[in-house]
């Protein structure tokens, strides 16, 4: 028997244009958490999309307890033991969480020695005993609808634990997660590891992948670069092997001076009595201010509802000194107001559209000639800007913008908005899921609007960006401006102190 329950050997996948893996290799121990790290577009996914059976590799073999395998499917990789739980889920809310467990694989009976059925009351019995397995107090008889997206996640675990699985991917699991949800993940994980599960984990998050992981494998530009004892490690020595040279800062310099205030907002409510209230804020010219607080703060639902996405019940909005009113997205951007929206899979890509497509949509109107015809060589112009400006690393304009990276995703979406050339950009979690690396240019990327005269509103969870990048930050509470702090007076404990002021 070999000491590796799954091994992965020089590995090799190329899509058009590209090579996505470069003889990678990979090897998992059974009962041990191994970390899988490198920057977004390092080939991560897509090692474990081969694992999985969503790619076919072009040249590599695959191991299962020394034995060479194939395969050729995800039916194949559960039947072998493998299981995924990818990072983007793919939910079916209309039916229970029994069916969404054993979708594809329901338990089976025959009704009068004829009709072939689906057996209910084993599959609900079955799925009660995988959900208390891994601590999760859900009725699988509710609809998977009714939970929240970190409680959906939780039943993605269930379902990789009722197809016994060896292997269980991990992708990004807790970029959703409160950090009470992340310890009960942790708590499953390690369970799972009890009885010998080999998980694969893939983060960004160094915290977790120090505390949690055993071995840490890092890739970069879909190369293998190596693999360590996690207890050897630093978040240091990671980062330089993750990006291929030191980071000696985290955050670029600023050479923003803030101006006169250009935007205000006085006495906004929302609709929704349970939402935002009574919120009241200016950002001046050249600034970033920074949106603090915890999950249910309503710092989302704000911005939207200053975007045109949500009503209020009251409220005013000054533009460089006069009233605009904001009833739906159009009216923002016709005011020179951009928003980068927190789900940039969901409400953000357009990911069966082109880079090109995605970059020019929210200006097309700029490139309509004789109200009928769009310039393409102009919008060509425009996307080969952006991807000099910004360095979008992408095959080519037409390829599809949800074959990129998330980074580089990211960096699309704020060249469509750039495209409008606005005065005040709302920036709701830009780096979310996003490395280091790529961080970084993001980071260089608002400190140069700032620089240009740019109003920036940034909203983070991360406390040491919201620290490293804002001139202010403005604290919410249970959807309530609960203060505001000093770019260079903030700390983490004064942050909080003020995002976890409910009141009585």
């Amino acid at each position: 028997m070999s000491e590796y329950v799954l091994e992965m050997k020089d590995v090799y996948k190329a899509f058009p244009g590209v090579v996505a893996l470069n003889h990678v290799q990979l090897q998992l121990k059974p009962g041990t958490v191994h970390a899988l790290m490198g920057e977004n577009g390092a080939g991560k996914s897509t090692l474990m999309k081969c694992m999985f059976g969503i790619y076919t590799m072009d040249e590599g073999q695959i191991y299962i307890d020394g034995e060479k395998v194939e395969i050729h499917n995800p039916s194949e990789a559960l039947e072998k033991g493998i299981a995924m739980v990818h990072q983007e889920l793919q939910p079916i809310p209309a039916r229970t969480i029994g069916e969404n467990i054993y979708l594809g694989r329901y338990p089976l009976k025959k009704v009068l020695g004829l009709f072939t059925v689906v057996d209910h009351e084993k599959m609900y019995a079955d799925a009660q005993k995988v959900l208390e397995e891994v601590r999760m107090d859900f009725d699988p008889k509710k609809k998977l609808g009714e939970l929240s997206v970190s409680q959906m996640q939780s039943v993605e675990i269930a379902k990789a634990v009722s197809a016994n699985c060896r292997v269980l991917i991990l992708d990004e699991p807790t970029s959703s997660l409160t950090q009470n949800e992340v310890e009960a993940l942790f708590r499953i994980v390690e369970d799972l590891k009890k009885k010998g599960v080999a998980i694969v984990y893939i983060s960004h998050k160094m915290d977790e992948i120090l505390r949690i992981s055993d071995e840490v494998t890092i890739m970069r530009d879909g190369q293998y670069i190596g693999t360590w004892p996690a207890k050897d490690l630093t978040t240091d020595f990671i980062i330089t092997k993750m990006v291929g040279r030191e980071l000696t800062n985290l955050y670029p310099p600023r050479e923003n001076v803030p101006g006169e205030v250009v935007f205000e907002v006085e006495d906004f409510t929302s609709i929704n009595p349970r939402s935002f209230r009574n919120i009241s804020f200016n950002v001046r010219k050249g600034e970033i201010l920074g949106v603090a607080g915890l999950v249910g703060a309503q710092r989302t639902e704000l911005m939207e509802g200053i975007f045109g996405i949500r009503s209020k019940s009251k409220g005013v909005i000054r533009f460089k000194g006069k009233e605009i009113e904001i009833k739906q997205p159009k009216d923002a951007i016709d005011h020179g107001i951009a928003m980068l929206t927190e789900d940039r899979r969901g409400s953000g890509i357009m990911g069966v559209l082109s880079v090109a497509d995605n970059i020019s949509i929210a200006s097309l109107n700029q490139y309509v000639e004789h109200g009928i015809v769009l310039n393409h060589k102009k919008i060509e112009e425009l996307v080969k800007v952006n991807q000099e400006k910004m360095n979008i690393k992408t095959p080519s304009s037409k390829t599809l913008i949800q074959s990129l990276s998330g980074g580089n995703q990211q960096k699309v979406l704020i060249g469509r908005w750039l495209a409008n050339n606005p005065d005040v950009l709302i920036l709701d979690e830009p780096t979310r899921g996003i490395d280091v690396g790529a961080k970084y240019e993001i980071y260089t990327i608002i400190a140069d609007l700032a620089k240009q005269g740019k109003s920036i509103i940034m909203i983070s969870s991360e406390m040491g960006e919201l620290i490293g990048m804002s001139d202010r930050i403005m604290v919410m509470c249970d959807g309530r401006v609960t203060g505001f702090i000093d770019g260079k007076d903030a700390t983490q404990e004064n942050i909080m102190e003020l995002a976890t002021h409910f009141e009585a």
